[in-house]
């Protein structure tokens, strides 16, 4: 991000009121945002919410935030007078907030890891010379872009020093050739024949009711880590690996196991180190399951400008959205292995990430003839047929123009051009034979539980997380503080040589009892109800990205903030979506109900848990997303009941969504405990099984259990 600019010589930002009188409020850099922000709101009330638009507006939060800082060091003015800049300051910022309310799609601007674009720098340094504030020379040339030679501006590259510290240990990285196969890859009969159009149409009109799955051999035996089995269908997809495939468009259905498979196909094809490229909301997910599933080759996730990744890693895990600042360095890092998950979000060719994941992969086919490159995803089409260019590319099978390599070959083996009636379903077979999987849970039922819960760990990197985690910090330190004090006034008992725990239970049971009666300040109830807004967008997210996928999904939060989130997401994605809550009248309900179960439109519903959580039957959906965690099984279980009844027959699978390196982990395996101990309710029953003040005082134990051995540790060291 460009440094604060130096007031230009004659000029200043702010001044004392004594020195110029009222005239100095039109003087400054505070008046050109007052100005812009209104031509904001005036554009958002006007619904003319255009890139120009959203520029100013991020601009504008850019520079609030800025002279903030800036005011507040600010040692040359009074008191009073800071205090006057600073309120006029908080007016632009609370017609932003207004205004981001009113759109929230404005809010994406605002993230962390948010780039500037080149209009934004310029729009930037034109306001601040506007107000009166002199940039430093090399502010002059954007700092989060280079030109190369033909004049192109690319984004900021950036590359971690643990990265150099391999690349320093193995400096010499060899081509390898050895997995060269014979064949030209070249037309010959088929020279000056257009064949990208045909090859894409025989996927439209040569389908002749065949399932789009390439021959897979039968699964072998496998070692995996304790506690893991493998499907049979996912076996199969790692025996063509280990049997030396190495391209695969992996299309399975969502719950299928595609993350599973991948890892295991890297193993068993010895792809490493494996590039792993992937959405936001599932990059902590990949790590967590290669922790499970190959722990012996470690996993590390790239965040923001990658200070803290692993080097050494033997799997790489990178989110779309900072993919551009990393794409030069892990061009040159040597994997032998790529994965795109969710490749969907690659078919826009013209797209910076496209083109980014495109470039990664050419860059690893020219360096290693057969490298493993998977591209995962459950709807390959969004649009229309031509959605499989960037991903068919992405594999090595086409460029921009002809098919390459083992694809040509295999044509130029049929004997026939288009013009041939035969040619449109043997080139389909062609393309289908160089790895393209796709298996339907229908297909696959034998296979897979009739209900299963699946665990989304997501990672909460931005001011709220940060927050979140802090309170947790806050609340164990008050809890060992307590812990300390009864241990000093006990006048009574045993003398235990370490942790106390009958203690630890009575100081956890004191501690939610003081939340009952006084239920003010941080505790562990206001931590989940935080925790369930910082997931909210994340989970959304989620739920969208099913919704294309496989068709109706059903959202379930526990608060309104965070059904608010949910909606606004879908309705800014075009998703169409129903909502049940507990202020509806009995008609509006019913109509919300029919609307998702009868129009094939409405893609989902967003349930309140306490109110659509019994007595409603949404089986119309196998899928279901928990975005807020319950404080017992039974409320979990009545959820998914909705969707898990007599009558359905998918499986059906429920993303919970857990926000990682928290207490939310903690209640989660809280909850699955407290599973085994109890009976499962019956589909639409309303019985209780459990207590949710169990859950809460389990979960005070653990946090302050945890926090004591880490002082002890802490102490030995």
């Amino acid at each position: 991000m460009p440094r604060r600019g130096q007031r230009r010589s004659g000029a200043t930002r702010t001044a004392p009121r004594q020195q110029r009188g009222r005239d100095l409020d039109n003087e400054g850099i505070i008046p050109v945002l007052a100005r812009a922000v209104r031509d904001v709101e005036n554009g958002v009330q006007r619904g003319r919410v255009g890139p120009s638009l959203r520029t100013k507006f991020q601009v504008v939060a850019l520079l609030v935030r800025e002279e903030r800082a800036h005011v507040k060091a600010d040692t040359e003015n009074t008191e009073a007078h800071r205090a006057e800049q600073l309120k006029r300051l908080d007016g632009v910022a609370t017609i932003l907030a207004k205004t981001a309310a009113r759109e929230p799609s404005l809010l994406a601007l605002l993230a962390e890891d948010v780039v500037l674009s080149d209009d934004a720098r310029s729009l930037r340094r034109e306001m601040l010379e506007a107000g009166g504030v002199e940039q430093p020379a090399e502010e002059l040339v954007p700092a989060a872009a280079t030109e190369t030679a033909d004049g192109v501006a690319t984004p900021r590259q950036v590359v971690p020093q643990s990265v150099v510290s391999r690349q320093l240990a193995n400096p010499f990285l060899v081509p390898d050739f050895t997995g060269l196969k014979p064949g030209s890859g070249r037309a010959r009969r088929l020279a000056g024949w257009e064949l990208i159009g045909p090859l894409l149409r025989s996927f439209e009109y040569a389908t002749g009711g065949g399932t789009a799955s390439m021959p897979l051999p039968e699964p072998t035996p496998l070692f995996l880590p304790h506690g893991r089995e493998l499907m049979r269908h996912q076996g199969e997809v790692v025996a063509a690996a280990e049997a030396g495939h190495r391209t695969f468009l992996l299309a399975d259905e969502p719950g299928l196991g595609k993350t599973a498979q991948a890892l295991l196909a890297a193993q068993a094809a010895d792809a490493y180190p494996l590039l792993v490229v992937v959405p936001n909301v599932v990059k902590t997910n990949w790590a967590r399951e290669a922790g499970l599933w190959t722990p012996a080759h470690p996993a590390t996730v790239i965040h923001g400008d990658g200070q803290d990744v692993d080097g050494f890693a033997d799997i790489v895990v990178v989110n779309y959205e900072v993919l551009d600042r990393h794409v030069g360095w892990l061009g040159e890092f040597g994997f032998r292995g790529m994965v795109v998950d969710e490749a969907h979000f690659i078919k826009n060719k013209t797209s910076q990430r496209s083109r980014n994941v495109l470039q990664l992969s050419e860059r690893i086919r020219a360096r290693m003839v057969r490298p493993l490159l998977m591209a995962l995803t459950g709807t390959p089409l969004i649009n229309d047929i031509d959605d499989f260019r960037a991903i068919w590319q992405f594999l090595g099978w086409t460029d921009d123009k002809v098919p390459l390599g083992e694809l040509m070959d295999a044509l130029e083996e049929i004997g026939l051009t288009p013009a041939d009636p035969g040619f449109y379903p043997n080139a389909r077979r062609c393309v289908i034979d160089r790895g393209i999987v796709r298996r339907r849970k229908v297909d696959v039922a034998a296979d897979i539980p009739a209900r299963r819960v699946a665990d989304l760990p997501v990672e909460l990197d931005d001011e709220m997380g940060r927050s979140i985690r802090q309170a947790e910090r806050e609340l164990a330190r008050r809890l060992v503080a307590r812990y300390h004090q009864a241990l000093e006034t006990r006048t009574s008992g045993a003398v235990v040589d370490g942790i106390d725990h009958e203690l630890v239970r009575r100081v956890a049971t004191w501690e939610r009892e003081d939340t009952d009666s006084s239920p003010t300040g941080e505790n562990v109830f206001t931590m989940m109800r935080h925790i369930g807004q910082a997931k909210a967008g994340l989970a959304a997210d989620y739920a969208a990205q099913l919704a294309r996928s496989v068709g109706k999904v059903v959202f379930f939060a526990k608060h309104v903030d965070v059904m608010d989130v949910a909606e606004e997401t879908f309705a800014r994605r075009g998703i169409k979506y129903a909502s049940i809550r507990g202020d509806q009248t009995p008609k509006a309900r019913q109509a919300a109900i029919d609307a998702f179960t009868e129009d094939p439109d409405v893609q989902v519903v967003v349930c309140s848990l306490m109110a659509a959580g019994v007595g409603l039957n949404l089986q119309v959906a196998s899928n279901l997303v928990l975005a807020e965690l319950s404080w017992t099984d039974a409320e979990q279980t009545q959820a998914i009941d909705r969707i898990h009844r007599i009558g359905q027959e998918m499986p059906v699978t429920a993303w919970r969504i857990i926000a990682a390196q928290t207490i939310d982990s903690k209640i989660a395996e809280l909850i699955d405990s407290k599973a085994g101990l109890a009976a499962r309710a019956l589909d639409g029953s309303d019985e209780e099984v459990s207590s949710s003040a169990d859950v809460q005082l389990e979960a005070l134990v653990a946090l302050l259990t945890e926090a004591l051995e880490s002082e002890r540790a802490a102490a030995v060291a």
